[in-house]
């Protein structure tokens, strides 16, 4: 016949007595977020939650290479229309332009690129046009 736990006080097991004897000497005492709720009980569950919280912490993103690059492009675009001289603005382009036809001779991983090369000496007329050059 198997034995019984006797009556009386409860069954403390080891790690119930490491709590314990950690709770007395007050290593628990002054935990960041100690007596607030916890964040997000409201949301769905997600398995990710945390990388996504780590991701945010830390102010990382993760987008497809391919999306990466239009996004470069679109900012390359605008840093070019507001170039101090046209130098710069060939230069901003002409950066740009081999990584777009990098990507066009091999595909990045990710939604379709849908970028062509800028025509450099078209962008270099419209901002002498503007700059009165």
């Amino acid at each position: 016949m198997t034995e019984r736990e006797p009556p009386g006080p409860a069954y403390e097991t080891w790690v119930d007595r490491q709590i314990r004897e950690a709770t007395e000497r007050g290593e628990f005492a002054d935990l960041p977020g100690a007596g607030k709720p916890l964040p997000h009980l409201d949301r769905p569950y997600d398995e990710l939650w945390w990388i996504k919280e780590k991701m945010a912490r830390e102010n990382v993103s993760y987008l497809p290479p391919s999306l990466v690059l239009r996004k470069e492009a679109e900012d390359a675009l605008e840093a070019a229309s507001k170039a101090p001289t046209e130098a710069a603005l060939r230069r901003i382009l002409t950066d740009v332009n081999e990584r777009i036809r990098a990507a066009l001779r091999t595909p990045l991983e990710g939604p379709p690129l849908n970028l062509t090369p800028f025509n450099v000496d078209e962008a270099a007329r419209n901002w002498r046009a503007r700059h009165g050059s």
